[in-house]
Parts: C-alpha cells; sequence; structure tokens
C-alpha cells in the first residue's frame, strides 16, 4: 500500500485552560488554505461556544475516528482533525486508520454564539493531553473557543515548536473522494427523537462486525427495528459497532437521522447523524468494515475523462468557501450542463476541494492539505486502464469491445450508457464498486474516438 508522509507543524500545542472568565479551548493550526492563498497557521474562529460541553464531546468523538482501526484492530498513526471555515459554521472532519468510517462534526452558526467564522481548511492539534482535558469536562461553564493562534502570537511566535509527521495511505485519501460520492446518493431513509435514538444506539451490539452478513434498520413507529432482510425504506448498519464513537455525545442528542441508498438487497455504505444542539456529528460507514471506501470506484467515470478535468478547473475558479454549493448556480455561470458541474465536483473531491452534507444535500468548499493529484496518480483500477489503452488494448466493434489483457481477452458490452464486461470483477460486483480496468479503458477509447471524430 503506498504511503506518504503528511507533516503537520503547530506554533505550540492545544490546550484547555482555565480563565477567570470561563475555560479557553485554544486549537492550534498547522499550514492551510485561505482566500488570501495558503497560510502557515491560519486563525479561523474566537468567541464563546453557545454548548461547550457538546462541542468538547463531539470533538472527542471526531478525534476517536481518527485513531481508530475498525478492521484488522491496531493503533495506526492518525492524522489530526481537518478544520473547515465556511463564514457559518465550522466542520471538523476525521477518517478511520482503515479508511471505512468517515466522521463530521458541523458546529453551526447558533453553536458558535453568532461569533465570525473565517474561510480555509487546515488541520488542527489533538493532542493526548488536550484529549483527556476535554474527556474531564463537567458542568456548561463559559468556554471560549479560539480556532488558530492568538492575534498578539500570529505576529511574535517564531520556528515550530511542535511537528507531527504522520504517514498517510492513498488508500485513504482516496476514501475522502468516494465517501463523498456514496453520501451524495443518500436519502433521508428513517428519523428518531433523541430519546428513541439513545435507546436504540445503546441497544447495538457491541462485538465488531467482522465477517457477519450486514444489519439492517427499519422504521417501524417512532423506534427502529433491527432486521436481517432489507424491505422498502431499510437502512444497512454494516458493524454496529463502528457506530461506537457517537456515544460521546449520546446523553445531548435531540435526534438521529439514518441516510442510505435505495435498497437492493446487498451491503450498502450508510450515514448516521446526530442532532445536537447547535451541531450535528455524522458517521458514515462504508459497506463492509473490513472494506474502506478507497476502493469503491464511485469516482472513475469522473476521473476517466478529461473534459471533467478541464471543467473542473473551471469550477474550481468558481469555489468561494461556500458553505453550500448549488450545481444550478455554478451550472449557470460557468454555462456547463448540470451533468458536466456534477462530474466536475466528482473530480475535485478526489482533490479533496469539496465535500458533501448529507443533511443540506450540498457540496460545501474546503481544501485537503495534501498532494492534490496522488489519489488519482495512483488509483490502480485507473492506472491499469490508461496502460490498455495506451498499449492499444481496446478494439471497438459497435456496442461491443474486446480488451486485451495479459494472455486473456475481455469483452466489454454497453447498453444504455452503461457498460458491462467479462471479467471476474464485474461477475463478483456488477458495477457496485464502479467500472473494472477493461470498461473504464473501453470509456476513455470511446471518448477519445468521439473527440477524434469531431475534430
Amino acid at each position: 500500500m503506498t504511503r506518504s508522509v503528511q507533516a503537520l507543524a503547530y506554533a505550540r500545542p492545544s490546550s484547555l485552560e482555565s480563565t477567570a472568565s470561563g475555560r479557553l479551548l485554544g486549537l492550534e493550526t498547522a499550514g492551510g488554505l485561505t482566500p488570501r492563498g495558503a497560510e502557515a497557521r491560519p486563525r479561523f474562529f474566537a468567541g464563546f461556544l453557545a454548548s461547550p460541553q457538546i462541542a468538547a464531546r463531539g470533538l472527542l468523538a471526531v478525534a476517536d475516528v481518527a485513531v481508530a482501526r475498525y478492521h484488522q484492530r491496531a493503533r495506526p498513526g492518525s492524522l489530526d482533525p481537518v478544520v473547515t471555515g465556511n463564514g457559518d459554521r465550522l466542520r471538523f472532519e476525521s477518517f478511520s486508520g482503515c479508511g471505512g468510517v468517515y466522521a463530521r462534526l458541523d458546529v453551526l452558526d447558533e453553536g458558535l454564539g453568532g461569533a465570525e467564522t473565517g474561510h480555509g481548511t487546515t488541520n488542527v492539534d489533538v493532542n493526548d493531553p488536550l484529549r483527556e482535558a476535554l474527556s474531564r469536562m463537567s458542568g456548561d461553564a463559559p468556554m471560549h473557543l479560539r480556532v488558530g493562534p492568538e492575534e498578539m502570537a500570529v505576529t511574535t511566535l517564531g520556528g515550530s515548536v511542535v511537528e507531527k509527521k504522520v504517514p498517510l495511505p492513498d488508500r485513504w485519501l482516496r476514501g475522502f473522494a468516494e465517501a463523498q460520492v456514496a453520501s451524495a446518493r443518500f436519502d433521508l431513509r428513517a428519523e428518531l427523537t433523541g430519546a428513541e435514538a439513545v435507546r436504540f444506539l445503546r441497544g447495538l451490539p457491541r462485538l465488531p462486525g467482522r465477517g457477519r452478513a450486514p444489519l439492517w434498520v427499519v422504521q417501524a413507529g417512532r423506534a427502529l427495528r433491527p432486521t436481517t432482510r432489507p424491505g422498502a425504506g431499510a437502512v444497512c448498519l454494516p458493524g454496529p459497532d463502528r457506530l461506537v464513537a457517537l456515544e460521546r455525545v449520546l446523553r445531548f442528542a435531540t435526534g438521529l437521522r439514518m441516510y442510505g441508498p435505495v435498497p437492493d438487497g446487498l451491503a450498502a455504505s450508510s450515514a448516521w447523524e446526530v442532532i445536537l444542539p447547535g451541531m450535528r456529528l455524522t458517521l458514515t460507514l462504508s459497506p463492509d468494515p473490513a472494506r474502506g471506501f478507497s476502493g469503491e470506484g464511485g469516482v472513475l467515470e469522473a476521473l476517466a475523462t478529461d473534459e471533467a478535468a478541464a471543467d473542473a478547473e473551471l469550477i474550481a475558479v468558481l469555489l468561494a468557501w461556500e458553505p453550500r454549493i448549488d450545481p444550478a448556480d455554478l451550472a449557470e455561470q460557468s454555462g456547463l450542463t448540470a451533468d458536466r458541474v456534477r462530474a466536475a465536483l466528482t473530480r475535485l473531491g478526489t482533490a479533496g476541494r469539496v465535500g458533501y452534507d448529507i443533511a443540506d444535500a450540498a457540496y460545501f468548499h474546503r481544501e485537503l492539505p495534501y498532494d492534490a493529484d496522488r489519489a488519482e496518480r495512483h488509483n490502480p483500477r485507473l492506472v491499469s486502464a490508461r496502460r490498455l489503452v495506451a498499449e492499444s488494448a481496446v478494439t471497438l466493434d459497435g456496442e461491443l469491445a474486446t480488451v486485451v489483457s495479459g494472455e486473456r481477452r475481455y469483452r466489454v458490452r454497453e447498453t444504455d450508457g452503461v457498460l458491462s464486461c467479462t471479467c471476474a470483477w464485474w461477475t463478483d460486483y456488477r458495477g457496485r464498486r464502479g467500472p473494472c480496468k477493461h470498461a473504464l479503458a473501453v470509456r476513455m477509447v470511446r471518448r477519445g474516438a468521439v473527440v477524434g471524430a469531431a475534430v
């Protein structure tokens, strides 16, 4: 598994301190991007939180996921949570070490007490002493949150005093984009009140779900009923133990929402959103505890076309750290069709430049601090498909195509715009995990042929 190293540099460790006016939670930032360009230590927020204890617990939940490995359990190096300022909210994001759980805490305008929020993305230092201090917090005394260094410190601090170098697997980077693509296909399937949410989540099995058939959940009146068979409106819950991070905030929950695709009888991703006063905490799960998001293949079609690459460059110029990106507005501004805008947003997602908020049913702008092209360069199926095209291994014959790979020949058929293949990958997944390398190569050649004919 290919890895890069993410180097984070902080001016000082983040800390929770007691002051005469209450608590001060100072979250230190590493290098990040803002509307002013790259900054060594951007400053996004300074103000009193409306619900400090809940915010502290929510931040801990996101940090829990960052250090967790739900499959083949071990304690890996973890990347500090990413924070994005979108003008009206702060978003804290993390990904599990196994690549199968994506967590996000949205602290909304009402949770921030209406204080002004900056724009940009960076990592925040969540160290072990800070975690312990946040865990011990009790009561609801006023708490001042500062995301970024103090104004005076911005000009007076010298070199970095805290450095972290974290191995960053390529599959982790691809997972961010795949989780976004999966979430964009979800619908709200069920909703519970706070009391029912607590009862349901605390009643889930705690044993790891590896190797077990997926659990399904359906709404029955005001409660949820687990079942082994998916039915209309059911939500897949693969590995219930992966929701353990939600326990941090359960006693503050005012509701629970479950999101997922239309059930087709097979295991699927799902999202579980706990509603909190002024905040939302969401965990998105991969279809299987042993299967991370990185291999789902939802982004491959967008990566396989030069048109989407050019469109993504245009759309990127129009992004403005908006908390809600409207594809229709982008289509009007750019002159592109809605389908091309969505493909461009998917491609931008592989570079960490957009995420998807299921509660708002909208994309949002952020800039993850890693090599934007790395996830694309090291996607195995995409690399293999491009190699097949370069080797002239694809022969087109109407709706059929032949792909020579090694000593074997595969037949790829296109029906109503959907490609199928005679390879084992297609037989196993039937397109549920994106196209195989042969179908992807055929798609590339067909698009190239159309462009060539137009010229």
